[in-house]
């Protein structure tokens, strides 16, 4: 049955439905083909589902406005339709066996590949959660939120400095809104307005031509200058040299730990010191996917993603 991690475990469908990564896979690849953005939409999508309780598909869940997935915290989430039509395939080749909140982490793993980013394991047998409330979408971490306010965010669900470094890496791919941009370029210190003094001189004007001062707030922008379809770790290298797009990516270079940690892959003494992003990126990964999972007789597994059985 391959590695376990915790209650998981790698081909935990194996014997149940044995053609799911093939299924998830191509349904990712037609979607990523056509919207290049998908890739990190839903990686994007799997961080917020596991960071609200837990990896289980509650922000999939469609009942109502106060369904989770209308949080304040979740705007712009997408890929909820990738989801919906991996499940309903597999649904049509083994009804009622494979998880929403499975196929979530499936389709965020195949995204990365498809980003030119590394493969690995998924280990599987996640349940979908019985709960999905708007309020309970409070904590998420938000762009603006201090270095001190993200490094505790992250601890809650058990992840560490390094996990939260590597974990904001994923930034290397998709694009973000200036709709998060205007306070970091024109309202940094309320009251006396100004810009982010972590903003590199000379890439200060190219934001503000991009994302002007009452300009369409939902113009986008790639997240990783220079870099932005690719899955690498040119994302670290900007954070370090002032080319951070997002505020809570800059507040990393801020921070004696984070700090150290985004060092760490760039050594003085050549790439043959320095660990391995993607293969650091993929533990965390892993790790974040593991957050709050239920398991064997807790929850259940949707029949459709959007809705409780």
């Amino acid at each position: 049955m391959g590695g376990s991690e915790g209650q998981l475990q790698v081909g935990f469908y194996s014997n149940t439905c044995p053609q799911v990564d093939s299924i998830v896979n191509a349904i990712v690849r037609d979607a990523v083909l056509s919207d290049p953005n998908m890739a990190a939409v839903l990686l994007r999508l799997h961080f917020h589902d596991c960071f609200v309780e837990g990896c289980d598909g509650s922000i999939l869940i469609d009942n109502g406005p106060q369904s989770e997935r209308h949080a304040f915290a979740h705007q712009g989430v997408r890929g909820f339709d990738v989801i919906e039509r991996a499940k309903a395939q597999l649904e049509g080749s083994c009804p009622g066996v494979v998880s929403c909140a499975d196929i979530v982490a499936l389709a965020a793993r195949d995204a990365i590949v498809m980003a030119n980013g590394p493969s690995y394991q998924v280990p599987t047998g996640r349940r979908d959660g019985l709960g999905s409330d708007l309020s309970l979408a409070d904590d998420m971490p938000d762009v603006s939120d201090s270095i001190q306010l993200l490094k505790a965010k992250f601890l809650n669900k058990g992840l560490t400095v390094k996990d939260l470094v590597l974990l904001s890496g994923a930034h290397t791919i998709g694009t973000t809104a200036c709709f998060f941009m205007t306070r970091r370029l024109y309202n940094f210190n309320p009251g006396s307005g100004g810009s982010d003094p972590a903003i590199n001189p000379q890439f200060l004007p190219k934001l503000k031509a991009r994302c002007p001062v009452n300009g369409d707030i939902n113009v986008r922008l790639s997240i990783d200058e220079g870099s932005e379809s690719k899955f690498d770790v040119n994302i670290l290298k900007n954070i370090r040299e002032g080319f951070a797009v997002l505020e809570s990516d800059a507040r990393l270079n801020d921070d004696i730990a984070t700090k150290s940690v985004i060092d760490s892959y760039f050594s003085p003494f050549g790439p043959m010191f320095e660990p391995s992003f993607e293969g650091d990126f993929v533990e965390s990964v892993v790790k974040m996917g593991q957050i709050g999972v239920k398991t064997g007789f807790l929850g259940e597994v949707r029949r459709v993603c959007s809705a409780f059985n």
